[in-house]
């Protein structure tokens, strides 16, 4: 008899442990070329990129042979998407704009099969040959809420006490926008929203996660962040930078 397949990042995450999420990997082949670099898990993008239902399949395959977590960002917290884009695959769902509790209800209720939520009945690729695979989905499946605005922050509390959610990951570009600041998630105002934010979740026993590059990374660490998003777009334009660098020595 199959076993499901093991969410690396949500055991590290209930172990206390710390989890790199790498995005820009949008192609099966690119999961592949990162899949022994150390990430934990991929982030695929279906709200601002080119992942449609068809490609989440190849796309969690591929991070499957890795033992990678496969999360993909959804545009909405609409039910059927967030249930199909599971069925398609994924390990977890990451939802943008979760702004009040009634968001953070509604991801939890698409995700999880009863009794917890009220996921669509179906035998989904993660099924295949595993026994008892509802309730198993049901403990490895990973859900991650963005707080993305400042009306979230504003109900943050609320949203806190909805159980069920993995992390709570605190971005700060939509962020800024909100408040006013758009384009400039550096502003003194922004990070200290985002720093009050990330204290709260902790502060709650919950996983805060935010999006870091190598400038930033050990701060977010050093505050307790457990959950790390990071872009290849952002490696890629270091790397390049450095070699540039180096040839015009």
């Amino acid at each position: 008899m199959a076993e499901i397949r093991k969410n690396r990042a949500k055991e590290k995450l209930s172990r206390g442990e710390t989890v790199v999420c790498l995005a820009g990997v949008d192609n099966p082949h690119l999961v592949d070329f990162v899949g022994h670099l150390g990430v934990d898990a991929v982030w695929f993008e279906a709200e601002h990129g080119p992942v449609d239902f068809d490609a989440i399949g190849n796309l969690s395959r591929a991070a499957d042979l890795w033992g990678l977590t496969s999360l993909v960002r959804v545009g909405s917290t609409n039910y059927s998407t967030i249930y199909r884009t599971l069925d398609m695959g994924a390990m977890g769902i990451v939802v943008p704009h979760v702004d009040t509790v009634e968001d953070a209800r509604a991801v939890v209720e698409a995700a999880k099969y009863a009794p917890v939520g009220r996921r669509g009945m179906y035998g989904p690729r993660q099924s295949y040959g595993v026994a008892d695979y509802l309730q198993k989905a049901n403990e490895q499946t990973m859900t991650v809420v963005l707080i993305e605005d400042i009306k979230s922050v504003n109900n943050l509390d609320g949203i806190l006490d909805v159980e069920h959610i993995d992390v709570y990951h605190v971005a700060p570009s939509d962020l800024a926008q909100s408040m006013g600041h758009i384009g400039d998630d550096g502003n003194p105002e922004v990070q200290r929203t985002i720093d009050e934010a990330i204290a709260k979740i902790i502060a709650t026993g919950k996983t805060a996660g935010t999006t870091v590059g190598a400038h930033n990374v050990a701060r977010f660490r050093d505050q307790g962040v457990k959950f790390f998003y990071t872009s290849l777009n952002g490696w890629i334009t270091a790397g390049a930078k450095q070699f540039m660098e180096a040839l015009e020595r």
